[in-house]
């Protein structure tokens, strides 16, 4: 058993390392995409690629935090995501990531469909309503979790005892 919990560690590390890659790619692609915004004319078109860039990083943040989750959790702790706690704990940290990334991505819609095509309004409105109820459910899930947390005391200690393995 234990060498198979070592496969999947060694999964789980690559998996990390391809979505690090994949948030390099996309960091450099809007690097790129800016450098032209900025070489060009300073215009609407220049506007539209710097927020394209945005979205861009955006979309980088959500795998380099991706990439740091699954390295944390399941290569350098080791942990298995199955008390309340430690589900609190895993969700939350990706969740903020979405719910920013999804945030930045509607505002980038909103931006680009004014200036674009207004009939795209709605689709960026949709977006950030979907947002809005992901960070409700978000919430509902946080306030019920914590009450299963109060049966598992036990669980939080041991949280606490493999964050130190980060430190």
């Amino acid at each position: 058993m234990k060498s198979i919990l070592h496969v999947l560690s060694l999964a789980h590390a690559l998996m990390a390392l391809l979505f690090a890659l994949a948030a390099m790619v996309l960091m450099a692609l809007a690097g790129h995409l800016g450098w032209q915004a900025l070489a060009g004319a300073i215009d609407r078109g220049a506007a539209q690629q710097i927020i394209e860039a945005m979205g861009l990083l955006a979309a980088a943040v959500v795998a380099l935090q991706i990439a740091q989750t699954i390295t944390e959790e399941e290569v350098v702790r080791n942990a298995h995501v199955s008390g309340p706690t430690r589900v609190r704990r895993f969700l939350s940290r990706f969740l903020v990531v979405v719910v920013v990334a999804l945030t930045i991505e509607g505002l980038v819609a909103t931006f680009r469909a004014s200036q674009e095509d207004p009939s795209q309004l709605l689709h960026a409105a949709g977006l950030i309503t979907a947002v809005g109820v992901l960070l409700a459910g978000w919430g509902l899930f946080i306030r019920f979790n914590r009450d299963a947390e109060v049966l598992e005391p036990e669980a939080m200690e041991q949280a606490k005892v493999e964050d130190k393995k980060l430190e």
